[in-house]
């Protein structure tokens, strides 16, 4: 995916202001506007021209778009760090109305477009607030035993002079015990204010996991890969294993390969049903450091001769 320049786009810097932003754009709209346009690539120019005021006209998607910094150059290729919008606050239903680039959906699909404002003249208007969304990143830990915790979220605003500010305010959450990755919270009233005495919208929280050192997560059910010695293996073994719970007993059956995967029911994420903790064994070899180990690892190989390979016809 190439990354898109929109401040070169519209040939405005990057501190232009909101009417800066707005006159350049109806300059090249019209002058790239294919009902009019004698330009061979209009069409594709007006699209791009399009695209980039739909993200600079926006505080939100301008402040998102900003991070990225000045260093990018457009053409390059690009993709976004996965957890570049983590914690960042932003209106809309995640609706939007027109088809843009790749590059525009990777970044902004999820923001998807803001509500228009009713008409002030209009007293008698009443207008539920806009929703709100953000996404954070909880511990598995935590996404176990539940818990609250106060979270800083940045919110992109319009200032006077018409640049974009990002303000942090800090918010008190509830992370229900045994929440999934993908799921969200919603904190009721804590999105926009209602104009004409409308109530407030809400604040949706999608919640994502930090990696964990050694577990990995599917769904409610945890994975672990479990290293083991090849004695422990071959003969057989009662092994403690951690869980988000605590540390367990996990009996090893003699025979037992690399690959072989054995499950503790309910030692997964809490619900109804609760997952499972799925271990994987992995068989370690000790290294040949030493004489002693060299000569033992001799005597296998002559006592103990075996293909592992057979199967493949070698």
């Amino acid at each position: 995916m190439k990354f898109k320049d929109y401040y070169d786009t519209l040939g405005v810097s990057r501190d232009a202001t909101a009417d800066d932003i707005k006159r350049a754009y109806r300059k090249l709209a019209r002058k790239y506007h294919p009902d009019v346009s004698k330009e061979a690539d209009a069409e594709a120019r007006f699209k791009e021209v399009g695209e980039a005021y739909e993200v600079l006209k926006d505080p939100e998607k301008r402040a998102a778009y900003d991070q990225f910094g000045k260093d990018w150059k457009a053409g390059q290729e690009f993709r976004p760090p996965p957890d570049w919008d983590v914690n960042f606050e932003y209106a809309g239903d995640g609706a939007g109305e027109h088809a843009f680039s790749d590059f525009f959906e990777s970044l902004f699909g999820r923001m998807g477009a803001r509500q228009g404002r009713p008409d002030v003249r209009a007293r008698s208007v009443r207008m539920r607030g806009e929703d709100h969304h953000a996404r954070i990143r909880v511990g598995l830990q935590e996404a176990f035993s539940g818990g609250t915790r106060t979270l800083s979220l940045r919110t992109p605003q319009a200032s006077p002079d018409g640049h974009v500010v990002t303000k942090t305010h800090a918010i008190r959450v509830s992370i229900p015990k045994g929440i999934k990755e993908g799921q969200r919270i919603r904190l009721a009233g804590k999105g926009s204010a209602g104009f004409g005495g409308g109530p407030p919208g809400d604040l949706y929280l999608e919640v994502s996991f930090e990696p964990h050192p050694f577990f990995t997560v599917e769904g409610r059910d945890i994975r672990l890969v479990l290293p083991i010695t090849p004695w422990e293996g071959a003969l057989g073994a009662t092994v403690a294993v951690p869980t988000l719970g605590g540390t367990v007993d996990l009996k090893i059956p003699a025979g037992s390969q690399s690959g072989k995967q054995l499950r503790l029911k309910g030692r997964g994420l809490p619900g109804s049903p609760p997952g499972d903790q799925i271990v994987t064994l992995q068989i370690e070899t000790p290294a040949a450091d030493s004489a002693e180990r060299r000569t033992l690892y001799e005597r296998m190989r002559d006592e103990m001769p075996m293909n592992p390979r057979k199967h493949l016809g070698v």
